[in-house]
């Protein structure tokens, strides 16, 4: 019933391992899928340090996965989109189920509020391991008040305005909370992180060929590290958080052409690696604290044409630009690292920008009722990016933007398959091959110690990737008995010329074999 571990089971998709709450899709790293519930973006993922998403399948309405052929509508990922529906409510009757489980349990409930006019849903969840295994840790024990437990909730108003209109508002708020202490060394430790998402919605019709939707979306992740020995105490922080308003327009032109156009824009605020502390009545506090902030535009057209009975067509155009914006010191430094200059820029003024054309292509051939060829071509531009550090298992995992010094990654990827059905449609069967070329790649520095002193972009070397390989899926959709085997054959490889001279590697995201 979890549907992020159920997309792991799909050919392309793969896990990160257990304990870790990324997925890679095609080669790529985590940060390169763009996943969204109800139009806001989710930038952590997991809970239980990954071994629960924090999407609860009470609350999932629809959910869509694109790994190749990604729409225009959608931009700033490489690999794929993980489109999150929440259910709506029900408007005729109350509705209330849950589940009791060994770790965690949940319970929704929805229905009208005002009968075929308004609905609602609710829906809760939350582990129970701390009150589980609190009578079985002495209070005498060092390590008496040691813990973790996560919940969420998730919540949706449905408003039926007129005929032509609809409201909908809907939230998503959840934390997870480690804590570890040892009364002997005088040491605890204290974890919470998670997401909110706040989004509201209005639907217009204009007529029965013309519809909007107009958006506004908040969005935000928070991680937090606390340590205290003795009278020493240490916070680490990092996070992001978005404005995002946007604006899309479905046109039904004619039978053939479907157009789909809009806007969007979206202010970032970054918060990577800032650390404090005090001793006694001495007080850490550094003044270099990078915050950053950014602006992110994108206006996108797009046609859904069919040609013929055999021949359908998916063509767009996005275009899309990232500034980064003051407030935001630049230093100009020697080989030691020592500032030798530095340029101060205002709030709201532009420190760099990138932009881009960001063309997409889709094609479908119908053999016969019962199979088709589908290709697919599309170039994407990615502007922020999760900098993960292989060497530690310290929270040092943090998204950076685009900066005047770290470019966005860039990524084309092509895809064809042939898609066959048997057995009147019983088996849903297919086979496809993919090449993804990406550019812009980021890691850390060879060598690299967590440094909450300088700001982490210096610690950055940059070069590129690529991926190849084939995907079967073969799904029984029908009869008492259903499912699907997948299997994946593929490489995924990096170049960095700071890390391994000249020379290609397998990449942590490489899985040669995959049933």
């Amino acid at each position: 019933t979890d549907i992020l571990k159920t997309l792991q089971l799909m050919p392309g998709v793969r896990n990160a391992g257990e304990g870790n709450a990324g997925i890679y899709v095609r080669g790529g790293g985590p940060d390169q899928n763009l996943i969204l519930l109800d139009e806001a973006v989710v930038y952590n993922t997991g809970h239980l340090f990954g071994f629960f998403s924090v999407f609860n399948s009470d609350a999932v309405k629809s959910l869509s996965l694109i790994k190749g052929g990604m729409p225009a509508q959608y931009g700033g990922r490489l690999s794929s989109v993980i489109d999150i529906a929440m259910k709506e409510g029900n408007m005729n009757k109350t509705e209330v189920e849950g589940g009791i489980g060994l770790i965690a349990s949940r319970v929704a409930v929805q229905g009208p509020i005002k009968k075929d006019k308004a609905s609602f849903i609710l829906s809760a969840r939350r582990t129970y391991i701390d009150v589980l295994v609190k009578p079985f840790i002495n209070k005498e024990s060092s390590f008496y008040g040691s813990g973790y437990f996560f919940y969420d909730l998730n919540a949706k108003m449905n408003y039926k305005i007129s005929d032509n209109d609809r409201l909908y508002a809907s939230g998503y708020f959840g934390r997870d909370q480690f804590a570890f202490k040892n009364s002997k060394r005088s040491f605890s430790t204290s974890i919470p992180w998670g997401n909110s998402t706040a989004t509201l919605r209005w639907n217009h019709s204009f007529s029965r060929k013309l519809f909007s939707n107009l958006s506004l979306i908040y969005n935000d992740y928070k991680f937090d590290f606390i340590g205290q020995q003795d009278n020493f105490n240490l916070r680490l922080s990092s996070g992001i958080r978005d404005l995002n308003a946007k604006t899309d327009v479905d046109f039904f032109a004619s039978t053939s052409h479907k157009l789909k156009f809009g806007a969007q824009y979206t202010f970032h605020t970054f918060l990577p690696s800032v650390a404090s502390g005090n001793q006694d009545s001495v007080t850490f506090s550094p003044a270099n604290v990078q915050r950053k902030y950014a602006n992110e535009y994108g206006v996108y057209v797009q046609d859904d044409w069919d040609v013929n009975n055999k021949i359908k067509i998916g063509y767009g155009l996005r275009y899309s630009i990232f500034q980064q914006v003051g407030r935001y010191t630049a230093f100009v430094k020697d080989a030691n690292g020592n500032n030798l200059d530095s340029t101060k820029y205002a709030s709201g003024q532009t420190v760099k920008a990138y932009g881009g054309l960001e063309p997409r292509f889709t094609i479908r051939y119908s053999l016969n009722d019962k199979s088709s060829i589908k290709a697919s071509v599309n170039r994407n531009l990615q502007y922020i990016h999760l900098v993960t550090n292989a060497g530690t298992t310290l929270p040092t995992d943090i998204w950076v933007p685009s900066t005047y010094r770290v470019q966005p990654q860039k990524g084309w990827q092509y895809a064809a398959g042939y898609f066959r059905n048997f057995n009147n449609s019983m088996f849903e069967t297919s086979l496809e091959v993919y090449y993804k070329d990406m550019q812009n790649q980021i890691e850390y520095a060879e060598g690299y110690t967590p440094n909450t002193l300088s700001d982490p972009e210096e610690s950055f070397v940059f070069g590129k990737g690529w991926s190849y390989g084939a995907e079967l899926f073969i799904n029984k959709v029908k009869g008492r008995f259903t499912g699907w085997i997948g299997y994946s054959l593929s490489w995924t490889w990096r170049k960095f010329p700071d890390l391994n001279d000249e020379l290609k590697y397998p990449s942590r995201y490489d899985r040669r074999h995959d049933l």
